[in-house]
């Protein structure tokens, strides 16, 4: 059903006997991370390598914590080339958006 998060995961990394909790982590994950993550083009254009190497670093927990670990891998591999990276972040805006669409599904079932 699911093809980059794990329930399980978010499960075994939040519990599930705080619901609201639960529902507060995910939506974090889903307002800062990954929309930060979608405005890396900027720092792109501008050679701000920096900006993006933080950004990826900081996103990274939180795929774990979601279960997406191929994600994961994708910022790892910014982070160690950021100057040839433009490829891969267009793979991992792909990813984005389907964890997004994961996340609320996921969010709606429970």
């Amino acid at each position: 059903m699911y093809e980059l998060i794990s329930p399980q995961t978010i499960i075994q990394y939040f519990g599930d006997d705080d619901e609201e909790m639960l529902r507060e982590m995910i939506q974090i994950i889903i307002d800062t991370n990954l929309h930060d993550l979608k405005l890396l083009d900027e720092y792109y254009e501008n050679g701000d390598f920096a900006v993006i190497k933080k950004k990826c670093h900081k996103a990274k927990p939180s795929m774990s914590y979601v279960g997406a670990m191929e994600t994961r891998k994708l910022l790892e591999e910014i982070e160690s080339d950021l100057e040839n990276s433009h490829d891969t972040y267009k793979k991992l805006l792909a990813q984005i958006e389907i964890i997004e669409q994961e996340l609320k599904t996921f969010l709606d079932k429970i």
